[in-house]
């Protein structure tokens, strides 16, 4: 089932913007997309995106397929392939990334081992991507609040 965030909903109605639980299939199945790309999506590609599960090992090979077939037809060009990482830290629920816990340091906000267990891998996955350096990281408080962690 689509889970979108409310620090998201700015965007989700058009799905102008990739939503965080695509992101995170991204990186499960292993392909970059770039925004001028997803812009190059109908909105039916979008939706299709969104609901295409992505957890199994088959679930994962239809997707990346189906992804790259996307990209392809409304680009002309192949879709950028990134490293599968075989456990990634939004799946550990022991252990709170550096730079969600320095993000909530500079906020003022501190995450206990406990919240961080409490959280569902997308929150986790939400979380460290907007705690990144590179990443416009505006939506972290929101997100923290929004997760209840502050």
């Amino acid at each position: 089932m689509a889970q979108f965030f409310e620090f998201e909903s700015d965007f989700v109605e058009s799905l102008r913007c990739i939503p965080m639980q695509i992101r995170m299939k991204l990186d499960t199945c292993g392909i970059k997309l770039k925004l001028p790309q997803w812009n190059q999506f109908s909105q039916s590609d979008r939706q299709l995106l969104v609901d295409l599960p992505c957890e199994t090992e088959s679930d994962v090979e239809i997707y990346r397929t189906t992804l790259q077939g996307l990209v392809r037809e409304r680009t002309g060009v192949e879709a950028s392939t990134l490293e599968i990482d075989s456990s990634p830290a939004w799946i550990d629920a022991t252990t709170i990334p550096t730079s969600v816990q320095e993000k909530a340091t500079e906020l003022g906000a501190a995450i206990s081992p406990e919240q961080w267990a409490s959280l569902t891998p997308l929150q986790r996955f939400a979380l460290i991507k907007l705690s990144r350096s590179s990443h416009e990281n505006r939506n972290f408080l929101p997100a923290l609040q929004e997760f209840k962690l502050v």
